[in-house]
């Protein structure tokens, strides 16, 4: 059972604890932090499915995106968590929760997995543990989440975390690494009113998520 240390709404910080995971908001202050960023999003499979609208090539332009997510925490237009291992406090990813619109109670979220840290299930129990929290402690609806149509790991994880297929969207995404063509995405929507999934997702040691 996750463990959902909250100072919740607008403008907050969380930290959320549960599934063997601590999610807290980035620090662009950390120097460790900016070079984990800046490392996550020159990965190479990160750049093969997402295509930032302001690509981050340095320590500057990391520490500059960070700066810009914690701003739209305070605006409480989104919240953006580094995941890490519970125990060692290790850097494991990032999971958002994004475009947040209070008035129709709805966000999407994303995340993405460093390469070492892929095949353990991270990516699901971390998605569990934000899915939890925003639909309820955030008091949220309708919960969406969006990936590049053939990125079939990341399907796979938003179905074991009770995030329905809905549809495709056509053009919906730019294409890898162009900002002047795009590709269709997938989207996928879980509901505070759904059957919650299995509260126990595979452990540190799983492999069976490929993220």
């Amino acid at each position: 059972m996750a463990l959902i240390r909250d100072r919740s709404l607008t403008g907050s910080h969380p930290d959320l604890h549960g599934h063997g995971l601590r999610l807290r908001p980035w620090d662009a202050g950390s120097g460790a932090d900016v070079d984990t960023w800046l490392r996550g999003m020159r990965d190479p499979d990160f750049r093969r499915w997402n295509t930032p609208l302001r690509p981050v090539t340095d320590r500057a332009s990391a520490r500059e995106s960070l700066l810009a997510r914690a701003q739209s925490a305070l605006e409480g237009t989104s919240v953006s968590f580094r995941i890490a291992d519970a125990r060692t406090d290790t850097a494991l990813g990032h999971i958002g929760v994004n475009e947040i619109k209070y008035h129709l109670k709805v966000a999407r979220v994303g995340y993405w997995v460093l390469p070492e840290a892929r095949g353990q299930g991270v990516a699901t129990r971390a998605l569990l543990l934000t899915a939890h929290w925003a639909l309820t402690q955030l008091g949220l609806h309708r919960l969406e989440l969006d990936h590049a149509v053939g990125h079939d790991a990341s399907c796979r994880i938003a179905e074991r975390c009770g995030f329905s297929y809905e549809g495709t969207l056509r053009g919906a995404v730019f294409q890898e690494g162009r900002h002047d063509a795009f590709r269709d995405a997938h989207l996928h929507a879980r509901l505070a009113t759904d059957p919650a999934p299995d509260p126990e997702p595979a452990g540190p040691d799983g492999r069976n998520t490929g993220m």
